[in-house]
């Protein structure tokens, strides 16, 4: 599932030294790689201590863990939404993710200049959140023009489009963004095809220095505060600190210098974790001899669905799933235990796959 979060923000919050620390394997585990595919996109890995649990019980061959992209999205200035600075490039860039993780700067240093001369976490938000309201409010404002022509034939499905599109007009022209507004499920399943920047999921990144990592300051209180309504998640982290672990060249030496600091893992572990749940994405595993992997599927979907990430065929020709849970399994050890406890379950098409599940496909094309 090639699934993007892009990384957002000012000039100068420390958005590309945290791209640079997710690019470098070194922080996340020495057995999760990291490729480049651009100069601004990376595949990473999404660290899961369950792997390491199943590689210990099945002693696999190799281990292969799920995956994300994360998007370096250059840097945006006030105008971008009339493409001042590199505004036209940023908003293309960041219609093409799926989530967003937003870095602002919630550190004090006179010695790298703020784009604005000063630190104001919350100005810098309504900065970004602005730029692209006025981009969405355009894009909405063409799609009510090109509704207006298809309703008069009575169209029911143009109907409610348009009832959506005024409604998101309204909202954005009050300075709120698309996610913020009050939508049914089967509503905001409709806005997805609108294409609009401010309805993608978003989680606030607020960049601290060392002092500031495991309590926060003012300045994530504050954010904490403009962001209630939105219902974000707000994740703090120390990107210079996360940028001198990445310098460690031994897991032990990593770990050392966390404990130091009194942190149980590299705030770029959690990062990736949350970005992958804001992504709605859940992992099922399958394990044998050969090999022990994590697949990345969307949440809610059925046996079939999450067959048909392995193999298509898979898919076309599902029989049935045998299912373990993650926790049965680890605390019984063997697949045979599992199945004399009478926690081996067998599934149909209709199933739908939990997190953590252990899953064998029987199909037939």
């Amino acid at each position: 599932m090639a699934l993007k979060c892009g990384i957002v923000g000012l000039p100068n919050v420390g958005k590309s030294t945290l791209f640079n620390c997710l690019s470098n394997a070194k922080a996340q585990s020495a057995n999760f790689p990291f490729c480049t595919i651009e100069p601004n996109i990376g595949t990473i890995s999404v660290p899961d201590p369950r792997l390491e649990k199943l590689e210990s019980l099945v002693n696999p061959e190799r281990v292969v863990p799920t995956t994300m992209e994360i998007v370096d999205i250059a840097g945006l200035v006030k105008g971008a939404s009339k493409g001042e600075g590199l505004g036209n490039q940023f908003l293309a860039n960041i219609r093409e993710t799926d989530a967003i993780l937003h870095v602002l700067r919630c550190f004090d240093d006179g010695n790298i200049i703020h784009v604005d001369g000063r630190v104001d976490p919350v100005s810098d938000k309504e900065i970004i959140d602005i730029e692209l309201q006025l981009k969405d409010l355009e894009t909405i404002e063409k799609k009510i023009s090109s509704l207006s022509r298809v309703i008069k034939s009575g169209d029911k499905d143009a109907v409610k489009e348009n009832e959506l599109s005024f409604k998101i007009k309204e909202g954005l022209e009050k300075g709120l963004s698309v996610r913020g507004l009050d939508f049914t499920e089967e509503e905001f399943e409709i806005i997805q095809k609108f294409q609009l920047i401010t309805s993608k999921p978003v989680m606030y990144v607020c960049n601290v220095d060392e002092s500031s990592v495991k309590t926060g300051n003012n300045h994530v209180d504050a954010v904490r505060k403009a962001v209630e309504h939105e219902k974000a998640e707000v994740l703090v982290i120390g990107a210079k600190i996360e940028a001198d672990i990445t310098e460690l060249e031994t897991y032990d030496e990593r770990q050392l210098f966390l404990d130091e600091l009194g942190l149980e893992e590299p705030g770029v572990n959690r990062l990736i974790r949350s970005a992958y749940y804001l992504l709605n994405l859940q992992t099922y595993f399958t394990a044998g001899v050969k090999e022990v992997r994590a697949w990345t599927i969307r949440k809610g979907m059925t046996a079939p669905q999450a067959a048909g990430v392995i193999h298509s065929d898979f898919e076309k020709g599902f029989i049935r799933a045998e299912v373990m849970k993650y926790n049965d399994f680890t605390t019984l050890g063997t697949e045979a235990a599992v199945k004399e406890a009478g926690k081996f379950k067998v599934e149909g098409k209709e199933y739908v796959v939990e997190d953590g599940d252990l899953m064998h496909f029987r199909f037939n094309v």
